[in-house]
């Protein structure tokens, strides 16, 4: 089969179009001919290094797809189940072998690709959304990269939740898209002051909650939003790593919570994955959550995929099909 390895850390370029032995389904495991696999920043921090894996590997975290084989001791999924899952390495590839219990059976209403597009970054708005600061009504939240794939669904989320949204962006187009997905507010950063306009829209009261993608460019400024006793909760590090941080500060600043979250966390017992994953498709299938797909690419350009990710061109989700 066909799938996208990576032997030797690097640039979009260590990512190799190649024939690999197609895989057999182990005892609990099932064999998932994929459809469509959703390209993630984790993606890009596994090629790059700054998230080690042993290599060679088959990158990719996330997809949707149809069961071709099911291993020994299999329940509840059968041959032709459409299902998706995330947070499982490999999914770059025409076939992956999947732990079973990592699989959800796909709702009608809801497409393969949708699924391959909504799972990891949908699951992970949810629980950040609904588990990490659970938003309620009143809150106000500022989300970062309020225009990408995870802001999108984000800001859809808090809304859903009563929240009051404001969100960052780079430009007028992307403004927009925030606009469309729910954001009461936007602040375009390259023209704004950020902590700034925060602090107008609140009065100076603050935020309940910041979630920040961004990282190293956002982390400092962002802090200064939250009002006493506020979260800053930072889920991806797209401008780079948060430097060296002395506690200290969150005291200084109104005794403030930080968290570094990750989506296995929060699903790593089959209980909560299928509760959040059932909702979140629950949402896509109602309409409740907007899926922007930005782009299909084949699988053989997965380089390209990476490049629209890493330079903020991607306004949605980026697919890969094998």
């Amino acid at each position: 089969m066909k799938a996208i390895q990576v032997r030797t850390p690097g640039g979009p370029d260590a990512l190799e179009y190649l024939d690999v032995p197609q895989p057999a389904p182990a005892p609990g495991q099932a064999l998932v001919k994929i459809d469509a696999a959703g390209v993630n920043f984790i993606d890009v921090y596994q090629r790059s290094g700054q998230y080690r894996v042993a290599t060679p590997f088959i990158l990719g975290q996330e997809a949707g797809g149809t069961v071709a084989a099911v291993g020994p001791g299999v329940s509840g999924l059968k041959v032709g189940h459409r299902v998706a899952y995330a947070a499982v390495l490999g999914a770059y590839a025409e076939y992956a072998a999947v732990p079973a219990d990592r699989l959800v059976v796909l709702p009608n209403g809801v497409s393969t690709k949708q699924a391959a597009a909504a799972m990891l970054q949908g699951m992970t708005a949810h629980y950040l959304a609904t588990t990490t600061y659970p938003l309620k009504t009143g809150d106000a939240c500022l989300v970062h990269a309020a225009a990408g794939g995870v802001g999108q669904l984000l800001c859809q989320v808090a809304r859903l939740r009563g929240a009051r949204v404001i969100g960052t962006v780079s430009t007028e187009e992307k403004a927009e898209l925030a606009r469309e997905a729910g954001a009461d507010e936007v602040i375009l950063y390259t023209q704004q002051d950020f902590e700034v306009e925060v602090k107008r829209m609140t009065d100076g009261a603050g935020l309940q909650v910041v979630y920040d993608s961004v990282g190293q460019t956002t982390f400092t400024k962002g802090l200064n939003c939250l009002a006493p006793r506020g979260i800053m909760v930072l889920y991806g590090q797209s401008s780079g790593p948060v430097g060296p941080f002395d506690p200290q500060i969150l005291n200084q600043k109104g005794s403030l919570f930080l968290t570094r979250p990750t989506l296995h966390h929060y699903i790593a017992a089959r209980e909560e994955l299928v509760a959040r994953a059932e909702e979140v498709l629950d949402w896509v299938r109602e309409e409740k959550l907007r899926v922007r797909i930005a782009a299909e690419l084949p699988l053989a350009q997965a380089a390209e995929a990476h490049r629209l990710l890493e330079g903020r061109r991607a306004l949605g989700k980026v697919l890969l099909i094998p």
